[in-house]
Protein backbone atom coordinates (compact mmCIF):
# COMPACT_ATOMS: atom_id res chain seq x y z
CA UNK A 1 0.00 0.00 0.00
CA UNK A 2 1.32 3.27 -0.67
CA UNK A 3 1.22 5.69 1.82
CA UNK A 4 2.34 8.85 0.68
CA UNK A 5 -1.18 10.83 -0.84
CA UNK A 6 -0.80 14.52 -0.07
CA UNK A 7 1.09 16.82 1.77
CA UNK A 8 -1.50 18.05 3.55
CA UNK A 9 -2.50 15.02 4.98
CA UNK A 10 -2.02 14.36 8.71
CA UNK A 11 0.94 12.87 9.79
CA UNK A 12 2.48 13.67 6.80
CA UNK A 13 6.16 14.03 8.20
CA UNK A 14 6.09 10.75 9.59
CA UNK A 15 5.19 8.92 6.69
CA UNK A 16 7.69 7.39 4.02
CA UNK A 17 6.73 6.96 0.97
CA UNK A 18 6.39 3.15 0.09
CA UNK A 19 6.25 3.17 -3.91
CA UNK A 20 9.27 2.90 -5.98
CA UNK A 21 8.91 3.28 -9.92
CA UNK A 22 5.20 2.05 -10.37
CA UNK A 23 3.30 4.20 -12.07
CA UNK A 24 0.94 6.08 -9.27
CA UNK A 25 -2.73 4.93 -9.84
CA UNK A 26 -5.00 8.26 -10.98
CA UNK A 27 -7.17 8.03 -7.86
CA UNK A 28 -4.29 8.58 -5.60
CA UNK A 29 -2.92 11.25 -7.31
CA UNK A 30 -3.91 14.35 -5.63
CA UNK A 31 -1.26 17.01 -6.27
CA UNK A 32 -1.26 20.36 -7.61
CA UNK A 33 1.10 22.61 -9.60
CA UNK A 34 1.49 25.38 -6.81
CA UNK A 35 3.00 22.52 -4.48
CA UNK A 36 6.17 21.73 -7.44
CA UNK A 37 6.90 25.71 -7.77
CA UNK A 38 7.69 25.66 -3.79
CA UNK A 39 9.97 22.17 -4.79
CA UNK A 40 11.99 24.13 -8.23
CA UNK A 41 11.87 27.59 -5.61
CA UNK A 42 13.47 25.97 -2.17
CA UNK A 43 16.12 23.68 -4.58
CA UNK A 44 17.72 26.65 -6.42
CA UNK A 45 18.26 28.98 -3.29
CA UNK A 46 22.16 27.63 -4.26
CA UNK A 47 25.22 29.28 -3.37
CA UNK A 48 25.93 27.43 -6.30
CA UNK A 49 24.85 30.14 -8.29
CA UNK A 50 27.89 32.61 -6.57
CA UNK A 51 30.28 31.22 -8.83
CA UNK A 52 28.01 31.08 -12.21
CA UNK A 53 27.55 34.18 -11.73
CA UNK A 54 31.35 34.73 -11.39
CA UNK A 55 31.83 33.19 -14.53
CA UNK A 56 29.48 35.17 -16.46
CA UNK A 57 31.72 38.63 -15.65
CA UNK A 58 34.81 36.41 -16.36
CA UNK A 59 33.30 35.82 -20.05
CA UNK A 60 32.97 39.90 -20.04
CA UNK A 61 29.80 40.77 -19.66
CA UNK A 62 28.48 43.50 -17.57
CA UNK A 63 26.51 43.22 -14.43
CA UNK A 64 22.85 44.05 -17.26
CA UNK A 65 24.03 41.46 -19.34
CA UNK A 66 24.83 38.51 -16.41
CA UNK A 67 21.41 39.46 -15.26
CA UNK A 68 19.47 38.94 -18.88
CA UNK A 69 21.63 35.92 -19.88
CA UNK A 70 20.39 34.26 -15.86
CA UNK A 71 16.98 34.89 -16.87
CA UNK A 72 16.74 33.40 -20.68
CA UNK A 73 19.02 30.63 -19.61
CA UNK A 74 16.94 29.87 -16.35
CA UNK A 75 14.00 30.55 -16.92
CA UNK A 76 14.11 28.75 -20.61
CA UNK A 77 15.69 25.40 -19.62
CA UNK A 78 13.79 24.65 -16.72
CA UNK A 79 10.26 25.75 -18.67
CA UNK A 80 11.73 22.28 -20.25
CA UNK A 81 11.96 20.54 -17.04
CA UNK A 82 7.66 21.84 -16.86
CA UNK A 83 7.02 19.88 -20.57
CA UNK A 84 8.58 16.21 -19.04
CA UNK A 85 6.55 17.39 -16.10
CA UNK A 86 3.50 16.70 -18.50
CA UNK A 87 5.14 13.48 -19.10
CA UNK A 88 4.78 12.62 -15.45
CA UNK A 89 1.30 13.96 -15.15
CA UNK A 90 0.32 12.00 -18.19
CA UNK A 91 1.89 8.26 -17.01
CA UNK A 92 2.46 8.79 -12.88
CA UNK A 93 5.94 7.46 -13.23
CA UNK A 94 9.49 8.67 -12.67
CA UNK A 95 11.15 10.34 -16.10
CA UNK A 96 13.37 7.37 -16.81
CA UNK A 97 10.87 4.77 -16.14
CA UNK A 98 8.67 6.30 -18.43
CA UNK A 99 11.10 6.21 -21.24
CA UNK A 100 11.63 2.30 -21.13
CA UNK A 101 8.36 3.39 -24.25
CA UNK A 102 10.50 5.32 -26.01
CA UNK A 103 14.13 3.51 -25.87
CA UNK A 104 12.87 0.13 -25.02
CA UNK A 105 13.48 -1.84 -21.77
CA UNK A 106 17.50 -2.48 -22.82
CA UNK A 107 17.83 0.67 -24.93
CA UNK A 108 16.84 2.75 -21.88
CA UNK A 109 20.30 1.91 -19.66
CA UNK A 110 22.14 3.81 -21.62
CA UNK A 111 19.77 7.25 -20.94
CA UNK A 112 19.46 5.99 -17.32
CA UNK A 113 23.31 5.71 -16.54
CA UNK A 114 24.12 9.04 -17.47
CA UNK A 115 21.27 10.35 -15.63
CA UNK A 116 22.40 8.52 -12.87
CA UNK A 117 25.88 9.88 -13.19
CA UNK A 118 24.30 13.46 -13.44
CA UNK A 119 22.66 13.29 -10.28
CA UNK A 120 25.61 11.66 -8.46
CA UNK A 121 27.76 14.40 -9.84
CA UNK A 122 25.57 16.66 -8.72
CA UNK A 123 25.13 15.73 -4.97
CA UNK A 124 28.29 15.66 -4.84
CA UNK A 125 29.13 19.23 -5.61
CA UNK A 126 26.19 19.75 -3.06
CA UNK A 127 27.72 17.78 -0.39
CA UNK A 128 30.79 19.68 -1.13
CA UNK A 129 29.35 22.61 -0.84
CA UNK A 130 27.21 22.33 1.78
CA UNK A 131 30.02 21.32 3.75
CA UNK A 132 31.54 24.06 2.92
CA UNK A 133 29.36 26.77 3.90
CA UNK A 134 29.39 24.70 7.51
CA UNK A 135 32.97 25.11 7.63
CA UNK A 136 33.04 29.15 6.82
CA UNK A 137 30.27 29.38 9.66
CA UNK A 138 32.84 27.76 12.15
CA UNK A 139 35.42 29.91 10.93
CA UNK A 140 33.43 33.44 11.48
CA UNK A 141 31.73 31.96 14.90
CA UNK A 142 34.72 30.07 16.61
CA UNK A 143 37.52 30.91 14.97
CA UNK A 144 38.46 27.30 13.49
CA UNK A 145 40.96 26.72 10.68
CA UNK A 146 39.35 27.32 7.08
CA UNK A 147 41.15 24.81 5.05
CA UNK A 148 39.47 21.38 4.45
CA UNK A 149 42.58 20.04 5.00
CA UNK A 150 43.77 21.91 7.90
CA UNK A 151 41.13 20.06 10.51
CA UNK A 152 40.47 17.35 8.72
CA UNK A 153 37.97 16.08 10.96
CA UNK A 154 35.58 18.80 11.50
CA UNK A 155 35.57 18.37 7.48
CA UNK A 156 34.37 14.77 7.95
CA UNK A 157 31.59 16.22 10.22
CA UNK A 158 30.47 18.71 8.10
CA UNK A 159 29.63 16.59 5.31
CA UNK A 160 28.29 14.21 7.73
CA UNK A 161 26.00 16.93 8.98
CA UNK A 162 25.14 17.35 5.63
CA UNK A 163 24.29 13.86 4.16
CA UNK A 164 22.42 12.60 7.70
CA UNK A 165 19.69 15.97 6.81
CA UNK A 166 19.69 14.75 3.17
CA UNK A 167 19.38 11.19 4.02
CA UNK A 168 16.01 11.98 6.60
CA UNK A 169 14.19 13.62 3.94
CA UNK A 170 15.50 11.92 0.71
CA UNK A 171 14.18 8.62 2.51
CA UNK A 172 11.07 9.93 3.46
CA UNK A 173 9.70 10.48 0.29
CA UNK A 174 7.95 12.74 -1.81
CA UNK A 175 5.28 14.13 0.78
CA UNK A 176 7.74 14.76 3.33
CA UNK A 177 9.69 16.91 0.35
CA UNK A 178 6.75 18.43 -0.86
CA UNK A 179 6.02 19.90 2.79
CA UNK A 180 9.80 20.60 3.79
CA UNK A 181 10.80 22.55 0.33
CA UNK A 182 7.99 25.00 0.77
CA UNK A 183 8.43 26.27 4.15
CA UNK A 184 12.26 26.25 3.09
CA UNK A 185 11.22 28.91 0.84
CA UNK A 186 9.88 31.38 3.07
CA UNK A 187 12.56 31.06 5.54
CA UNK A 188 15.83 30.62 3.50
CA UNK A 189 14.23 32.64 0.80
CA UNK A 190 14.21 35.70 3.38
CA UNK A 191 17.82 35.30 4.71
CA UNK A 192 18.92 35.83 1.37
CA UNK A 193 16.85 38.66 0.70
CA UNK A 194 18.91 40.07 3.06
CA UNK A 195 22.16 39.97 1.45
CA UNK A 196 20.00 41.07 -1.58
CA UNK A 197 19.67 44.02 0.20
CA UNK A 198 23.05 44.63 1.56
CA UNK A 199 24.37 44.45 -2.10
CA UNK A 200 21.89 47.44 -2.67
CA UNK A 201 23.12 49.44 -0.29
CA UNK A 202 26.57 49.23 -0.47
CA UNK A 203 27.21 48.84 -4.22
CA UNK A 204 28.92 50.97 -6.09
CA UNK A 205 26.21 51.35 -9.03
CA UNK A 206 28.33 53.84 -10.95
CA UNK A 207 30.75 51.29 -11.37
CA UNK A 208 28.02 48.96 -12.69
CA UNK A 209 26.95 51.32 -14.91
CA UNK A 210 29.87 52.02 -16.59
CA UNK A 211 30.66 48.37 -17.21
CA UNK A 212 31.33 47.65 -21.00
CA UNK A 213 28.86 45.47 -22.49
CA UNK A 214 30.31 42.14 -23.64
CA UNK A 215 30.53 40.60 -27.22
CA UNK A 216 27.11 38.67 -28.46
CA UNK A 217 29.21 35.75 -28.90
CA UNK A 218 30.04 35.54 -24.96
CA UNK A 219 26.43 36.29 -24.12
CA UNK A 220 25.25 33.50 -25.71
CA UNK A 221 27.59 31.38 -24.31
CA UNK A 222 26.56 32.68 -20.86
CA UNK A 223 22.99 31.66 -21.79
CA UNK A 224 24.13 28.23 -22.81
CA UNK A 225 26.68 28.13 -19.18
CA UNK A 226 23.35 28.83 -17.19
CA UNK A 227 20.85 26.31 -19.10
CA UNK A 228 23.51 23.53 -18.81
CA UNK A 229 23.72 24.72 -14.58
CA UNK A 230 20.69 25.05 -14.12
CA UNK A 231 17.14 23.61 -15.82
CA UNK A 232 19.49 20.85 -18.20
CA UNK A 233 21.20 19.14 -15.55
CA UNK A 234 17.57 18.79 -13.73
CA UNK A 235 15.17 18.08 -17.00
CA UNK A 236 15.63 13.99 -16.56
CA UNK A 237 13.61 15.10 -12.83
CA UNK A 238 10.84 16.74 -14.16
CA UNK A 239 8.10 13.84 -14.11
CA UNK A 240 9.98 12.41 -10.95
CA UNK A 241 8.34 15.09 -8.71
CA UNK A 242 4.92 15.11 -11.10
CA UNK A 243 3.83 11.99 -11.09
CA UNK A 244 1.59 12.77 -8.45
CA UNK A 245 -0.04 15.46 -10.00
CA UNK A 246 -4.24 15.28 -10.71
CA UNK A 247 -4.64 14.07 -14.25
CA UNK A 248 -6.72 17.31 -14.81
CA UNK A 249 -3.81 19.72 -14.23
CA UNK A 250 -3.27 21.63 -17.30
CA UNK A 251 0.25 21.29 -18.96
CA UNK A 252 0.98 25.13 -18.65
CA UNK A 253 0.57 24.83 -15.19
CA UNK A 254 3.28 23.05 -15.24
CA UNK A 255 5.44 24.66 -17.03
CA UNK A 256 5.24 27.45 -15.62
CA UNK A 257 5.24 26.96 -11.80
CA UNK A 258 8.87 24.76 -12.83
CA UNK A 259 10.47 27.98 -14.73
CA UNK A 260 9.22 30.53 -12.54
CA UNK A 261 9.44 28.37 -9.12
CA UNK A 262 13.34 28.18 -10.71
CA UNK A 263 14.21 31.06 -12.22
CA UNK A 264 13.25 33.42 -9.40
CA UNK A 265 16.07 32.34 -7.24
CA UNK A 266 18.20 31.17 -9.68
CA UNK A 267 18.32 35.18 -10.99
CA UNK A 268 18.70 36.83 -7.68
CA UNK A 269 20.97 34.29 -6.63
CA UNK A 270 23.46 34.20 -10.00
CA UNK A 271 23.00 37.97 -10.08
CA UNK A 272 24.46 38.51 -6.28
CA UNK A 273 27.20 36.22 -8.03
CA UNK A 274 27.58 38.98 -10.48
CA UNK A 275 27.65 41.96 -8.74
CA UNK A 276 30.26 40.72 -6.31
CA UNK A 277 32.34 39.48 -9.29
CA UNK A 278 32.14 43.27 -10.10
CA UNK A 279 32.73 44.74 -7.33
CA UNK A 280 35.85 43.14 -7.40
CA UNK A 281 35.30 39.82 -4.63
CA UNK A 282 37.69 37.80 -6.40
CA UNK A 283 35.05 35.52 -6.77
CA UNK A 284 36.10 34.58 -10.70
CA UNK A 285 38.93 33.24 -9.74
CA UNK A 286 38.30 31.46 -6.06
CA UNK A 287 39.00 28.09 -6.12
CA UNK A 288 36.20 27.97 -2.87
CA UNK A 289 33.19 30.03 -3.83
CA UNK A 290 32.38 29.60 -0.25
CA UNK A 291 35.20 31.09 1.39
CA UNK A 292 35.39 34.08 -1.46
CA UNK A 293 31.72 35.11 -0.26
CA UNK A 294 32.75 34.81 3.10
CA UNK A 295 35.78 36.73 2.61
CA UNK A 296 33.51 39.61 0.65
CA UNK A 297 30.49 39.83 3.24
CA UNK A 298 30.44 41.52 6.85
CA UNK A 299 30.43 38.54 9.39
CA UNK A 300 26.58 39.91 10.01
CA UNK A 301 25.27 39.69 6.00
CA UNK A 302 27.54 36.28 5.61
CA UNK A 303 26.50 34.38 8.11
CA UNK A 304 22.74 34.29 7.49
CA UNK A 305 23.55 34.04 4.15
CA UNK A 306 25.96 30.74 4.50
CA UNK A 307 22.77 29.01 6.39
CA UNK A 308 20.62 30.11 3.72
CA UNK A 309 23.27 28.71 1.09
CA UNK A 310 23.60 25.49 3.40
CA UNK A 311 20.00 24.76 3.70
CA UNK A 312 19.31 25.69 -0.18
CA UNK A 313 21.75 23.08 -1.32
CA UNK A 314 20.05 20.82 1.22
CA UNK A 315 16.79 21.06 -0.28
CA UNK A 316 18.62 20.77 -4.05
CA UNK A 317 20.08 17.75 -2.50
CA UNK A 318 17.13 15.89 -1.31
CA UNK A 319 15.78 16.32 -5.13
CA UNK A 320 18.45 15.12 -6.49
CA UNK A 321 18.94 11.84 -3.92
CA UNK A 322 15.06 11.25 -4.37
CA UNK A 323 15.41 11.46 -8.29
CA UNK A 324 18.58 9.13 -7.93
CA UNK A 325 17.03 6.82 -5.90
CA UNK A 326 14.23 6.05 -8.24
CA UNK A 327 16.53 6.30 -11.41
CA UNK A 328 18.97 3.88 -9.85
CA UNK A 329 15.34 1.12 -9.57
CA UNK A 330 14.85 1.69 -13.27
CA UNK A 331 18.45 0.28 -13.94
CA UNK A 332 16.85 -3.05 -12.80
CA UNK A 333 18.12 -3.21 -9.42
CA UNK A 334 15.53 -5.00 -7.38
CA UNK A 335 16.09 -3.12 -4.12
CA UNK A 336 13.33 -1.00 -1.88
CA UNK A 337 13.16 2.83 -2.72
CA UNK A 338 15.02 3.34 0.62
CA UNK A 339 17.85 0.95 0.41
CA UNK A 340 18.69 2.80 -3.34
CA UNK A 341 18.81 6.10 -1.88
CA UNK A 342 21.04 4.99 0.78
CA UNK A 343 23.20 3.74 -1.55
CA UNK A 344 23.54 6.84 -3.37
CA UNK A 345 23.98 9.23 -0.81
CA UNK A 346 27.27 6.51 0.43
CA UNK A 347 28.48 7.06 -3.50
CA UNK A 348 28.32 10.75 -2.79
CA UNK A 349 29.71 10.97 0.60
CA UNK A 350 32.50 9.24 -0.79
CA UNK A 351 33.21 11.51 -3.42
CA UNK A 352 32.89 14.70 -1.57
CA UNK A 353 35.58 13.38 1.31
CA UNK A 354 38.13 12.57 -1.90
CA UNK A 355 37.96 16.12 -3.32
CA UNK A 356 37.68 18.04 0.10
CA UNK A 357 40.94 15.71 1.79
CA UNK A 358 42.61 13.93 -1.15
CA UNK A 359 42.13 16.55 -4.54
CA UNK A 360 43.13 20.38 -5.23
CA UNK A 361 39.60 22.03 -5.66
CA UNK A 362 36.46 20.97 -7.85
CA UNK A 363 35.53 24.70 -9.30
CA UNK A 364 37.30 23.95 -12.88
CA UNK A 365 35.78 20.45 -12.92
CA UNK A 366 32.32 21.45 -11.93
CA UNK A 367 31.96 23.71 -14.42
CA UNK A 368 33.42 21.37 -17.06
CA UNK A 369 31.58 18.98 -15.67
CA UNK A 370 27.88 20.28 -16.16
CA UNK A 371 28.79 21.23 -19.81
CA UNK A 372 30.12 17.66 -20.61
CA UNK A 373 26.79 16.57 -19.33
CA UNK A 374 24.59 18.53 -21.42
CA UNK A 375 25.43 17.47 -23.90
CA UNK A 376 23.75 13.75 -23.67
CA UNK A 377 20.96 15.05 -21.27
CA UNK A 378 19.77 17.39 -24.31
CA UNK A 379 20.08 14.87 -27.00
CA UNK A 380 17.71 12.35 -24.61
CA UNK A 381 15.39 15.79 -24.13
CA UNK A 382 15.20 15.85 -28.13
CA UNK A 383 13.67 12.36 -28.72
CA UNK A 384 11.42 12.29 -25.34
CA UNK A 385 9.80 15.84 -26.68
CA UNK A 386 9.36 14.39 -29.93
CA UNK A 387 7.58 11.55 -28.83
CA UNK A 388 5.58 13.26 -26.33
CA UNK A 389 4.34 15.00 -28.81
CA UNK A 390 2.83 12.02 -30.22
CA UNK A 391 2.63 9.98 -27.47
CA UNK A 392 -0.09 10.79 -24.85
CA UNK A 393 -0.86 7.31 -22.77
CA UNK A 394 1.73 4.46 -21.19
CA UNK A 395 0.95 0.64 -20.67
CA UNK A 396 1.83 0.89 -16.88
CA UNK A 397 2.38 -3.09 -16.87
CA UNK A 398 4.41 -2.69 -20.12
CA UNK A 399 6.90 -0.14 -18.17
CA UNK A 400 7.78 -2.88 -15.66
CA UNK A 401 7.92 -5.78 -17.65
CA UNK A 402 11.66 -6.20 -18.16
CA UNK A 403 11.08 -9.35 -20.64
CA UNK A 404 9.85 -10.15 -24.02
CA UNK A 405 6.57 -9.93 -23.03
CA UNK A 406 6.77 -5.93 -22.47
CA UNK A 407 5.23 -3.85 -24.93
CA UNK A 408 8.52 -1.90 -25.12
CA UNK A 409 10.50 -4.87 -25.64
CA UNK A 410 10.99 -3.54 -29.01
CA UNK A 411 14.32 -5.53 -31.24
CA UNK A 412 16.02 -7.34 -28.74
CA UNK A 413 14.63 -4.67 -26.05
CA UNK A 414 15.95 -1.67 -27.80
CA UNK A 415 13.58 0.54 -29.93
CA UNK A 416 16.70 1.38 -32.88
CA UNK A 417 15.45 4.82 -34.30
CA UNK A 418 15.16 6.33 -30.84
CA UNK A 419 18.81 4.47 -29.15
CA UNK A 420 20.49 5.00 -32.51
CA UNK A 421 18.76 9.20 -32.61
CA UNK A 422 20.28 9.57 -28.69
CA UNK A 423 23.41 8.08 -29.58
CA UNK A 424 24.25 10.09 -32.68
CA UNK A 425 23.27 13.61 -31.07
CA UNK A 426 25.13 13.29 -28.37
CA UNK A 427 28.09 11.81 -30.59
CA UNK A 428 27.84 14.63 -32.64
CA UNK A 429 27.56 17.17 -30.01
CA UNK A 430 30.91 16.13 -28.14
CA UNK A 431 32.69 17.06 -31.90
CA UNK A 432 31.72 20.64 -30.72
CA UNK A 433 33.04 20.46 -27.07
CA UNK A 434 35.76 21.74 -25.43
CA UNK A 435 36.56 20.67 -21.59
CA UNK A 436 38.94 22.85 -20.63
CA UNK A 437 39.00 22.84 -16.56
CA UNK A 438 41.70 25.74 -16.25
CA UNK A 439 44.24 27.49 -18.41
CA UNK A 440 46.67 24.44 -18.01
CA UNK A 441 44.33 21.75 -18.14
CA UNK A 442 42.07 20.28 -21.22
CA UNK A 443 40.85 16.79 -20.74
CA UNK A 444 39.97 16.79 -24.48
CA UNK A 445 38.74 19.30 -27.26
CA UNK A 446 36.19 17.85 -30.08
CA UNK A 447 37.71 18.67 -33.82
CA UNK A 448 35.14 21.25 -34.58
CA UNK A 449 35.47 22.58 -31.23
CA UNK A 450 36.94 25.82 -32.99
CA UNK A 451 33.95 26.57 -35.49
CA UNK A 452 31.26 29.18 -34.57
CA UNK A 453 28.97 26.48 -33.28
CA UNK A 454 32.01 25.22 -30.42
CA UNK A 455 33.31 28.75 -29.76
CA UNK A 456 29.96 29.70 -28.89
CA UNK A 457 29.08 26.83 -26.48
CA UNK A 458 26.28 25.52 -28.59
CA UNK A 459 26.89 21.76 -28.88
CA UNK A 460 24.38 20.87 -26.28
CA UNK A 461 21.78 22.89 -28.99
CA UNK A 462 23.39 21.13 -31.61
CA UNK A 463 22.53 17.80 -29.98
CA UNK A 464 19.09 18.79 -28.55
CA UNK A 465 18.12 19.55 -32.51
CA UNK A 466 19.67 16.59 -34.05
CA UNK A 467 18.64 13.81 -31.85
CA UNK A 468 14.87 15.27 -31.99
CA UNK A 469 14.84 15.42 -35.95
CA UNK A 470 16.61 11.84 -35.98
CA UNK A 471 13.64 10.19 -34.26
CA UNK A 472 10.75 12.52 -35.89
CA UNK A 473 12.37 11.05 -39.17
CA UNK A 474 12.56 7.24 -37.88
CA UNK A 475 10.80 7.09 -34.83
CA UNK A 476 7.10 8.66 -35.44
CA UNK A 477 5.78 6.51 -37.80
CA UNK A 478 6.30 3.43 -35.75
CA UNK A 479 4.60 5.42 -32.47
CA UNK A 480 2.09 6.38 -34.54
CA UNK A 481 1.11 2.89 -35.12
CA UNK A 482 1.35 1.64 -31.58
CA UNK A 483 -0.69 4.77 -30.17
CA UNK A 484 -3.58 3.50 -32.11
CA UNK A 485 -2.89 -0.10 -30.80
CA UNK A 486 -3.49 1.08 -26.83
CA UNK A 487 -5.94 -0.08 -25.05
CA UNK A 488 -8.23 2.99 -23.29
CA UNK A 489 -6.43 3.26 -19.97
CA UNK A 490 -3.15 2.82 -18.35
Amino acid sequence: MNLDTSSQDKGVLSRVEQRGIEPVPSNERNGSPGQLFWVWFAANISILGIPLGATLVALGLNVWQSILATAIGAFGSFALVGVISIAGRRGGAPSLTLTRSIFGVRGNIGPTLIALLSRLGWETVNTITGASALLSLSVICFGTAAGYKDVPWLTFVCVLIFVALTAVISVAGHSFILTVQKWATWVFGALTLLVVLYLVTTVDWNQLFSGKPGTVSAFIIAVGTIAAGTGIGWVNSGADMARYQKTSVKGSSLILTAAAGAGIPLVVVIGVGSILTAGGSGLASATDPVAAVRSALPAWVSIPYLIAAFAGLLMSNNISVYSAGLTTLTLGIRIPRVYAVTLDILVTTSGAMYFMLGSGGFYGPFVTFISLLAVPLTAWTGVFLVDMMVRKRYDSSALLQLNKESRYWYWHGINVSATMSWLIGLAVGFLFVTAKVSENVTWFSGPLANTVIGRNGLAWLVSLCLAAALYAIFGLPRLLREQTKLPEGR
